[in-house]
């Protein structure tokens, strides 16, 4: 049975290129606990708790209940939950999964072939990470989610290509320079703490092209995936009225950057396209916008 193929086969709510990754995140959240204390079952009480962080931090912008993932992945075959009265979910609900002490846990054939097959944990693991999450997410989600990737993964096969020029043509179309506070460090002739970000993920079909890229400091670009910043129509620089920072840097480093024009590439070249835009702001950033010149 090729376990990648069936987990690709999730069903998952779609419209519109909107991000649903409900499933995803309780599938890492799954394999963390599988890593450290095997099959398990994982009372709701307790995933409950850890779920809505994981929701919260890496879910869209729109709130979404943690009983929706532990109840509807009971229908990809991956995932069984039980109850005091016997097998099968009681549904979504908050408090149906809570009074009849729900729990979770993987499919026992997925759970063999995780013991028995090295390295499909760190494949799965993977493929769920470039699927449905910005890579500068990555390391953070899985330390949320209580995975050891690194001892996890191995090689995979099944990763899409993506296209290694992506990074220097986006680079060099804003002058190796940062598009949201201009930082343009070098080091030894190379460039030291720029990032190419795609504006719409490359796991939600953003293709490899200028006209989908920024050049971000490393900072800026995590915050950008995180929601904290974004970009609106007009190319003004948007701040999340929901980020707080009472330093001096932050000050400096984010809230003075709301309402500001974020730098154009150079002439000739494309700028970000507005469906790309779009789709971040309706799924990454987190709105509302901080009005221009507030810092406090």
């Amino acid at each position: 049975m090729d376990w990648i193929e069936r987990v690709a086969e999730i069903r998952r709510w779609s419209r519109g290129g909107e991000r649903a990754p409900h499933k995803p995140l309780l599938l890492l959240y799954a394999l963390g606990r599988f890593q450290r204390h095997g099959n398990r079952p994982i009372p709701f009480s307790a995933a409950e708790v850890e779920l809505r962080k994981l929701l919260k931090e890496y879910g869209p912008p729109r709130d979404t209940s943690p009983g929706y993932p532990f109840h509807h992945l009971t229908n990809d075959g991956l995932w069984l939950v039980d109850t005091r009265h016997g097998a099968g979910s009681p549904g979504p609900e908050l408090g149906r999964l809570r009074d009849s002490r729900a729990a979770g846990h993987l499919h026992p054939d997925l759970a063999r072939a995780l013991s028995e097959e090295p390295g499909l944990l760190g494949r799965i693991a993977r493929y769920l990470l470039d699927a449905n999450f910005a890579p500068s997410l990555h390391t953070d989600l899985c330390l949320m989610a209580g995975l050891d990737l690194e001892t996890a993964e191995t090689a995979t096969d099944i990763k899409k290509r993506r296209d290694p020029g992506f990074r220097d043509r986006v680079l060099m179309a804003y002058e190796y320079c940062c598009a949201f506070c201009s930082y343009d460090g070098w080091l030894d002739g190379t460039v030291v703490g720029l990032d190419a970000a795609h504006v719409r993920w490359w796991a939600f079909d953003g293709p490899d092209d200028v006209a989908n890229g920024l050049c971000l400091c490393a900072i800026h670009h995590k915050l950008f995936d995180k929601g904290v910043l974004g970009l609106t129509a007009e190319r003004t620089i948007a701040v999340s009225a929901k980020f707080v920072g009472r330093s001096e840097s932050s000050r400096a480093m984010v809230l003075s950057l709301a309402g500001r024009p974020a730098r154009e590439p150079q002439p000739g070249l494309e700028a970000v396209e507005g469906e790309h835009l779009t789709w971040h702001h309706r799924q990454v950033f987190r709105a509302p916008a901080r009005t221009a010149g507030t810092t406090t």
